[in-house]
């Protein structure tokens, strides 16, 4: 396993990978076929915390009965703004936000130690830094079958890609 390799991603969809939940149990996320996945890098002392976080939960009761889940992780990659546990971090956004979607075990996003889904994601959509995630709370809106649709930037505000979870989820 050569680096050369480290960012060539042979899966097709997001429902090939398994990440670990807040406790470190495996989820599989074939389970989440046939839905319209936001999955989002989440971190607790951001200064888009706020925002993000009481929109995702606006856009999570509005959508869930009609198809779509939020896949947040937290990070501690950007100015160590999720220093807290797993854990820690799923209290606060479920706590503080009401969060009721998953929020999963703390990941990288960047780098050799990326968590591999994410580097699947990054392939599929490139950024305004290329590769890289930027910082807190981008975004990546994936289609039913597990496709990556689009990717947002984290200045862009939950309820601004309302028009684009409508459309996936086959509203228009």
């Amino acid at each position: 396993m050569g680096a050369s390799h480290s960012q060539s991603v042979s899966e097709k969809s997001i429902h090939e990978f398994a990440v670990k939940d807040s406790r470190g149990k495996d989820v599989d996320l074939s389970l989440y076929k046939g839905k319209v996945l936001l999955v989002v890098n989440v971190a607790s002392k951001c200064g888009f915390t706020d925002t993000n976080y009481t929109q995702l939960t606006e856009l999570y009761n509005k959508y869930k009965d009609k198809g779509l889940e939020i896949l947040a992780f937290p990070c501690n990659q950007f100015l160590k703004q999720e220093p807290g546990t797993s854990k820690d971090a799923e209290e606060f956004a479920c706590t503080r936000y009401k969060a009721e979607y998953p929020i999963f075990k703390k990941v990288r996003v960047n780098g050799p130690e990326a968590e591999p889904v994410y580097k699947f994601l990054k392939a599929s959509k490139t950024g305004f830094l290329g590769n890289r995630i930027k910082w807190n709370f981008t975004k990546f809106l994936v289609d039913k079958d597990g496709h990556v649709i689009e990717r947002y930037s984290p200045t862009t505000s939950p309820l601004s890609i309302e028009a684009d979870i409508k459309k996936a989820l086959g509203e228009v």
